[in-house]
């Protein structure tokens, strides 16, 4: 009797939109030498709590999820998935800003500003 075991692929914490994608690739083809990626944490910042962090990572932590986009390797920081799960990640750029903007459903509240949040 034969045993198989049947696995299918686990879906990535945070979906990238393909403006997020891009300015990832654009951060990479920028980035330091020893760059392997771009890390998104959760640092506890701000007047709510918890901050959006994305910077250029330079070794692969051990319980980071890692994503493979095609402009490089995007990275969940091992403590901040749980608060990120089932959020969406956007680049937005008008005429007076630019930056990452998250659609977080496990945020129960954010700061005025919107640079911090609540879970």
């Amino acid at each position: 009797m034969s045993t198989e075991v049947k696995t299918r692929a686990r879906p990535a914490a945070v979906i990238l939109t393909q403006s997020a994608e891009q300015r990832i690739a654009n951060l990479m083809s920028k980035a330091p030498a020893d760059a392997i990626g771009v890390k998104l944490s959760t640092p506890k910042r701000g007047c709510s709590g918890l901050a959006y962090s994305v910077d250029y990572v330079t070794q692969e932590a051990k319980f980071d999820e890692k994503i493979e986009t095609p402009g490089g390797t995007f990275y969940i920081d091992g403590g901040s998935v749980l608060y990120l799960i089932g959020s969406t990640m956007d680049w937005v750029e008008d005429d007076f800003t630019a930056g990452f903007v998250f659609n977080n459903p496990n945020a129960k509240g954010s700061c005025g500003c919107g640079e911090s949040f609540t879970v």
